[in-house]
């Protein structure tokens, strides 16, 4: 794992190629996937069991695409009931979270005669998409499902792809906790083109919510605006901030978990200690002769792992807010303090006695959370990425002629002389009634 100072000559260099390192889609890559994504769209079903049967040797149809009860039923029995008590409790976290956030609509009288105000409605039908490649995450169908459910949504869906035909247990559980009404045995570019456009076996919904590799995500871009999607999510990513007050095995093991996910995963430790910086390596090191995802860590921390020595800690909060990482902890003697500096991330976690893993599964705040600098404009999933607002505006006639000059005025500035009509046919009929009472 690279030590560099911030004053080092190839430092800004390293720094922007790290801070990229998810880079744009490749054309062969793009070229692929809208191939993928225009083809289901035009034939559907054959098109969608095709690509399951290329990419993910299922063969499929429409009687055997979707699980049934039964199949649900035979996932769940192979739960073990101490795996159940964990997912629920994560689920019973996670809801207790978000229900703080739960959107109301408003309504005020800006003044005598005109009421303005919003509704909220709650989107019909959301598609959640879960990988089922290298890895299972039931933590992420909770993260999703539940703030959905919340909102109100009246139908949620599932699209996952299935080894050897079988349902995934722990999948079934979060989707049996989290309120999944119907579970698809897809995944792919091909999964999210079916949920986008509908097919004869797979309703379309209105968003699509949920990671995946760089096909998912290239195909969930090209099918926003067709769709809602949550966000494009790249490779995942931590940075702490830790001082000299830091226990060096705490931040070598945070570092290790974040790049156990996979090879494009970045975990950089900012610090002006240099004795922690020499500690913290030699910790994971130690550490790292003892997991199980070894290799994938080791790639991961030699292409994108960093102990960046810093001038002091004022200056580690400006890479951050220009880095915008999905995880931040801050490993120092005073986190709050240093919490109201930080602009830019998507969790923040205080504290050395508060990892990054607590999120992931138990603390119940989302981990569904904007990467590669999206948190300068992003924020977590949500209850109300499930939702919509719609305007509602009344005008009694009185409230329309005190407001009528200045509308006209403002049309007619816009070259727009059919809106100024419109307002001025209606103060007309208002002078004309005044006249003939």
């Amino acid at each position: 794992m690279k030590i560099i100072k911030t004053d080092a000559v190839d430092f800004v260099e390293f720094f922007r190629k790290l801070r990229q390192r998810g880079g744009a889609f490749t054309p062969k890559l793009l070229s692929s996937v809208a191939e993928i994504v225009s083809t289901v769209a035009t034939k559907g079903d054959e098109a969608l069991f095709y690509y399951t049967a290329k990419f993910d040797h299922q063969e499929l149809n429409e009687k055997t695409v979707e699980v049934t009860p039964a199949e649900r039923k035979e996932a769940l029995a192979q739960v073990k009931p101490e795996d159940w008590k964990v997912i629920k409790l994560a689920a019973g976290r996670i809801e207790k979270y978000h229900r703080h956030q739960i959107v109301r609509g408003w309504s005020v009288n800006d003044e005598r005669g005109i009421e303005l105000g919003q509704r909220v409605f709650p989107l019909q039908r959301v598609g959640i998409y879960a990988p089922g490649g290298k890895a299972f995450y039931p933590s992420t169908l909770l993260m999703a499902a539940i703030p959905a459910r919340l909102a109100g949504v009246k139908e949620i869906i599932l699209a996952t792809p299935v080894k050897g035909g079988k349902l995934n247990p722990l999948i079934a559980a979060a989707a049996e906790i989290s309120g999944v009404q119907r579970i698809f045995k897809i995944g792919g570019a091909q999964a999210i083109a079916a949920l986008a456009y509908g097919t004869k076996s797979i309703p379309q919904v209105d968003k699509i919510v949920g990671p995946g590799n760089a096909y998912v995500a290239a195909a969930k871009k090209m099918v926003f605006g067709q769709v809602g999607i949550d966000m494009i999510a790249g490779p995942s990513e931590i940075l702490i901030i830790a001082d000299k007050t830091a226990k060096a095995s705490f931040v070598a093991a945070d570092m290790l978990a974040q790049a156990e996910h996979d090879e494009m995963a970045a975990a950089v430790l900012l610090t002006p200690s240099e004795n922690l910086a020499r500690e913290v390596s030699r910790e994971a090191d130690k550490q790292l002769k003892s997991l199980a995802r070894k290799e994938i860590i080791e790639s991961s921390l030699t292409k994108y792992g960093a102990i960046i020595i810093t001038k002091d800690i004022k200056e580690a909060v400006e890479m951050v807010n220009l880095f915008a990482p999905e995880h931040l902890e801050l490993m120092v003697e005073n986190p709050e303090k240093i919490l109201k500096q930080v602009r830019n991330a998507g969790s923040v976690f205080l504290g050395s006695f508060t990892p990054e893993a607590l999120g992931d599964y138990i603390a119940g705040a989302n981990h569904i959370l904007p990467t590669g600098g999206t948190a300068r404009f992003s924020s977590p999933l949500g209850v109300y990425d499930f939702v919509k607002r719609m305007n509602v505006l009344s005008f009694s006639p009185n409230a329309l002629e005190k407001l009528s000059k200045q509308t006209v005025r403002f049309a007619q500035m816009e070259g727009l002389d059919a809106h100024a009509n419109s307002v001025i046919v209606r103060n007309n009929n208002i002078k004309k009634g005044s006249k003939d009472g």
